[in-house]
């Protein structure tokens, strides 16, 4: 079973027990992170953010690294201007523990996982429909609202044409 990640602003794929530098955290310890996606050893894939919810995967701090060491030099011609600065990224190296989905072990039945799935699915029909007719109420004051806006328009439009223009006269 392996599951995509995102760690510091970039995603990765971890299964239990790789080791990985992922961007600086803050303390010592265990770390959770919410999954984006799962896929098990049978092929299933879970990719439902209600499910995802419920799954966290595990891992532990067991070090610092740090990147490469990064020059940078700013230079502008002709005006003596020269600024020489380095960088280098603090990185901490994680450890995977354990992908964990309730209600069982990390051997976890397809069978579960996929409940799981299809009750989350079951919720998604009754909120959509909800959305529905919110959708609804906006257009139905919108159209009135634009039939407002056409009557004011056209009355400006035969107020101009009542306007007598010396331009139209000399042509």
């Amino acid at each position: 079973m392996y599951a995509i990640i995102r760690a510091g602003g970039k995603q990765a794929k971890v299964e239990q027990g790789d080791v990985l530098d992922v961007e600086r955290v803050k303390g010592d310890g265990d770390i959770v992170y919410t999954p984006l996606l799962v896929v098990q050893d049978d092929g299933t894939v879970i990719s439902d953010r209600q499910v995802l919810s419920t799954l966290t995967v595990t891992a532990e701090v067991i070090g610092a690294s740090a990147g490469p060491k990064i020059d940078g030099f700013k230079y502008k011609n002709k005006t003596g201007y020269r600024r020489r600065m380095g960088h280098r990224q603090k990185y901490s190296r994680i450890q995977v523990t354990g992908i964990e989905i309730p209600g069982g072990d990390d051997s976890e039945s397809g069978a579960e996982a996929e409940a799981a799935v299809e009750a989350a699915g079951k919720k998604e029909p009754a909120k959509a429909t909800g959305t529905d007719s919110a959708v609804e109420k906006p257009v139905s004051t919108g159209d009135d609202a634009a039939d407002a806006g056409t009557e004011i328009v056209a009355e400006k439009a035969v107020s101009d044409d009542d306007d007598d223009d010396p331009v139209d006269e000399e042509g």
